[in-house]
């Protein structure tokens, strides 16, 4: 009888965000610090703001060998574009975020005791960071850009954006309720004689 066997796509090392750890070797204490620039992946965001794919994502890094796998800390830098959540403007701004995760060798406690997305399996001698890179990225932008902290945001009445109106801008406004007595005080209904 045949085994049913649950196979995963093998790591491309050609990819950008695969890093190689043979240079790093397995022995607990060993770092390998790294500076990459490399295309941002697709998804790289939430609604209102996000990584463009293709963009510049820089990545200062450093791999630590340790006795159940592959430590990985540093930093993911990119630039983010989108719109402001009050006044709809586009914006930009430089995104940082840390990075902490532990890669497992396959058959090591943290890989056999942990739960499926608690630790990263080490594939081969290869180590995939995109999912380390898009958690720690997409937590690390803002829910509510703003172009500015102080931001008015655009006139309710005529969709305008506040800080382009003059300060003496209003709309006039009449409550219907009374809309029939100005209406008859103002001389523009017909008079009978």
């Amino acid at each position: 009888m045949r085994e049913n066997r649950t196979t995963q796509a093998r790591l491309d090392p050609r990819r950008p965000l695969v890093l190689d750890t043979r240079e790093l070797g397995r022995r607990p204490g060993s770092m390998l610090p790294m500076h990459r620039q490399v295309p941002a992946p697709a998804a790289l965001g939430v609604e209102p703001i996000g990584v463009s794919e293709g963009s510049l994502l820089e990545l200062d890094i450093q791999l630590e060998s340790v006795v159940e796998g592959v430590f990985v800390s540093g930093t993911a830098r990119a630039r983010a574009t989108g719109e402001c959540v009050r006044c709809l403007i586009p914006i930009e701004l430089d995104v940082s975020a840390p990075l902490d995760e532990l890669f497992a060798y396959p058959g090591s406690t943290s890989e056999q005791t942990a739960e499926d997305d608690e630790v990263r399996p080490i594939e081969g001698d290869y180590i995939d960071l995109e999912p380390t890179v898009r958690d720690a990225v997409v937590l690390a932008l803002p829910l509510m850009p703003l172009c500015k902290d102080d931001c008015q945001g655009l006139c309710a009445t005529c969709g305008e954006r506040i800080e382009d109106l003059p300060a003496d801008h209003t709309h006039e406004t009449l409550d219907p309720r009374w809309a029939a007595l100005t209406e008859r005080f103002s001389g523009k209904q017909d008079d009978p004689k």
